[in-house]
């Protein structure tokens, strides 16, 4: 078994916040990371050990035959999409690659902001202290800057907020006018109470500068699978994409789940409404906690703003691995005024969110 380089919680705590992944090996509990606790179930699990041979030994599909597997899903032509190993392959060719200036709306998640060269992105600031999305600034300055490419997540990352179609609508229509792409990140809309009324994916073909993005990781589960997609009609944009990604992008295993999982739907759409029933009952519980501004939240985390005479983010979150071994992610570091106040805060299973909020407690005053 491989050792790590901790003999203390702190020195633990000190080499978990430097990583981004393998939590498992480390035992605590994770109220970081983002994902679906509830999917797959055992059978997708037996599934890719019975044929693990096959999907070993063998190479993987190629773009195109990948592509169809995801129409099969979401009912879309197979020219409208491209598969990335992860949402992030694909965010490193938009911000990187494709964007001559992109315009992300911030505090989100910092991706997009991190693959762009440098002089190549611009930080819009969403309304303090609401955090909401005005469209209509936005647009104003997507156009004022020269932007031919705009990202809008939602619900966004870190505040949990989704924004409205109707706006999103207005938004593309008016960066349609300066030629500018609109990205749409749909990747924790599952757990919004009535996607089909929010999401844009089924009205792709009336949007000609709109391209959606969906990582798989976070509604289906499977983040160590690296799943992603964009759709969009716009056909010579597809391409674009496509054309920077190479023939085997996708593993064995990532295409087997891709294979099976329509079989699995009525159990996805179950376990989604199971994690908006506990994230709403750990909403409550937050919200009874005095003086902490709690936003009201659309995906499966929880967005905080620590009271006025509590403890940091970066302090609390810290607090609560040492004493409780139990880890959050603070807004330290993210583009927002008084990011050390705030937390974001995933739900877990009803039982682990009355003891994050017991730990909470606990820790948030406590002085040195």
């Amino acid at each position: 078994m491989t050792q790590f380089k901790y003999k203390t919680q702190e020195e633990k705590y000190n080499f978990i916040s430097k990583q981004h992944g393998g939590y498992y090996r480390h035992d605590f509990t994770d109220h970081a990371y983002l994902y679906n606790l509830y999917f797959p179930p055992k059978n997708v699990f037996s599934h890719l050990k019975e044929n693990i041979e096959d999907i070993v030994l063998n190479y993987p599909m190629a773009q195109n035959a990948l592509a169809e597997l995801i129409a099969n899903l979401i009912n879309q032509p197979i020219e409208r999409i491209v598969v990335g190993n992860g949402a992030a392959e694909i965010i490193k060719i938009l911000s990187g690659h494709l964007a001559k200036k992109i315009i992300v709306p911030v505090p989100s998640f910092n991706e997009y902001v991190n693959a762009a060269p440098d002089g190549k992105v611009v930080e819009f600031p969403l309304e303090f202290p609401s955090f909401q999305l005005d469209v209509d600034k936005f647009a104003e300055e997507a156009i004022k800057v020269g932007a031919d490419m705009a990202v809008v997540v939602t619900p966004n990352n870190p505040t949990s907020l989704h924004v409205p179609k109707a706006d999103l609508i207005r938004l593309a229509k008016k960066l349609e006018k300066n030629n500018c792409m609109l990205i749409i990140d749909e990747s924790f809309l599952d757990f919004t109470a009535d996607k089909e009324s929010i999401s844009l994916e089924q009205e792709i073909e009336k949007y000609p500068n709109m391209a959606i993005l969906k990582s798989m990781s976070k509604a289906f589960g499977i983040c160590g699978l690296r799943i992603g997609y964009l759709l969009t009609a716009n056909l010579e944009f597809a391409s674009s994409v496509r054309n920077e990604i190479h023939i085997w992008n996708i593993n064995g295993f990532a295409e087997e789940f891709l294979r099976i999982l329509p079989d699995y739907q009525n159990e996805f759409e179950e376990s989604c409404q199971t994690v908006i029933k506990d994230r709403d009952i750990f909403y409550n519980q937050l919200c009874d906690i005095p003086n902490m501004k709690v936003f009201k939240p659309d995906a499966n985390y929880i967005f905080c703003r620590l009271p006025d005479d509590a403890l940091s983010g970066p302090e609390v979150t810290k607090r609560l691995f040492i004493e409780y071994n139990i880890y959050i992610k603070d807004s330290h570091g993210k583009t927002q005024p008084e990011a050390d106040r705030y937390v974001r805060i995933a739900s877990r299973t009803q039982e682990e969110n009355s003891n994050l909020i017991e730990a909470l407690l606990d820790v948030m005053y406590k002085k040195s």
